[in-house]
């Protein structure tokens, strides 16, 4: 075997694998840019769609809580305080034998020194065809009595309520005949008891309900017969035109009302209460601003001889359409002054009404006392 001698003096063998003279390989060729895979067309298609898509959702929310930080902004008018006009939601426990003297004894305390004037106490649910078993509010009588004793000048309102059937599977049917003249009835009933009022809150009731009105009208023959008060709970008002449309298509509970079918319901009414709460909004200052805007929309179309109220959330959640740190008594106190100053800050016939007795805190009472009663 024929070897050569390595550098080293070692045996190798003929291949010149270490010879610093040895050509070396070719680098490859770069491949051409255009040569490059690209994504199919309808990947790039799916991507402008997704694109377009997050632009049409993103920059309307962001104007809109833009608009609605602006509209917080500014000062209230001075004297856009308690036109000792308020009214309070209540619960049920105060008719149904759970509270005793000493509460309400610590009801007119708290209340003593505010405007509440109405309390909604919760008298029902109505039940389904429009009836109502006087079983479920056995001290009712009694509770009237209390307050009358307790608070000289505080009228005493029956809160009927029930869910819709256009909310669910089961519900009152408004469309039935038979069952709006069960409520008129169940109206007719509760002021035999001595309440000086009637206050109604149907939910889900969508924008345009013309039954609902022919029931206010049928309501508001009884309670005027009796010199007794006809209010309701209405739901907020289109932010956006014909927002409750899109609203109504999405889902069965709509939000809003149209402004002209809330004018509708005002002019049938001595009352107004708008449930300005779990907006969904996520920044005090959007809330404020919101709660601003519907004062505002809610003032033009109620009429002067229609008491309005402005609800304010005395209770704390946070869920995706109630967060407790946006939506604070602070907020609307302030943003429902900033709407009646600049709509109609000499309105005599306007207040807030609190939400409810039950789950109101400290601060929601600290709030409430500071921003609006004077």
């Amino acid at each position: 075997m024929d070897h050569t001698e390595s550098r080293d003096g070692t045996a190798g063998t003929d291949e010149r694998t270490d010879d610093p003279q040895a050509t070396p390989e070719p680098e490859p060729t770069p491949e051409p840019e255009s040569a490059k895979k690209r994504p199919r067309p309808w990947v790039r298609r799916l991507r402008r769609t997704a694109l377009v898509l997050a632009l049409l959702l993103i920059v309307p929310l962001v104007a809109i809580e833009t608009t609605l930080r602006i509209n917080y902004m500014g000062d209230p008018a001075d004297g856009t305080y308690t036109r000792n006009r308020d009214a309070m939601w209540l619960g049920h426990a105060w008719v149904d034998g759970r509270k005793k003297d000493a509460d309400v004894t610590a009801l007119a305390g708290r209340l003593k020194d505010t405007g509440v004037r109405d309390l909604y106490v919760h008298t029902g649910p109505l039940e389904h065809d429009g009836t109502l078993p006087k079983s479920v509010y056995p001290r009712a009588r009694w509770f009237i009595d209390a307050v009358h004793r307790e608070l000289p000048g505080v009228r005493v309102q029956a809160f009927l309520g029930d869910v819709l059937a256009n909310g669910g599977p089961e519900g009152l049917e408004l469309s039935d005949a038979e069952t709006r003249a069960e409520v008129v009835r169940s109206a007719g009933q509760v002021l035999d008891t001595g309440y000086e009022g009637v206050h109604l809150d149907l939910e889900p009731l969508h924008s345009g309900d013309e039954d609902y009105l022919g029931l206010l009208d049928d309501l508001r023959k009884v309670t005027g017969s009796r010199d007794a008060q006809l209010s309701v709970a209405a739901h907020q008002i289109d932010p956006l035109p014909h927002l409750h449309s899109v609203a109504g298509f999405v889902a069965d509970h709509p939000k809003w009302w149209s402004q002209k079918f809330f004018g509708q319901v005002a002019r049938r009414v001595d009352q107004i209460a708008v449930m300005s709460y779990d907006t969904a909004r996520l920044f005090e200052s959007t809330y404020g601003g919101y709660v601003a805007q519907q004062t505002s929309l809610a003032l033009e179309v109620t009429p002067p001889t229609t008491h309005l109220l402005m609800g304010l959330p005395f209770y704390y959640e946070s869920n995706p359409s109630h967060w407790g740190h946006a939506e604070t008594v602070a907020a609307a106190v302030r943003g429902a002054r900033l709407g009646l100053s600049r709509t109609d800050p000499d309105r005599e016939l306007f207040g807030l009404a609190p939400y409810i007795d039950f789950a109101a805190t400290e601060t929601n009472w600290k709030e409430f006392e500071e921003g609006w009663v004077r």
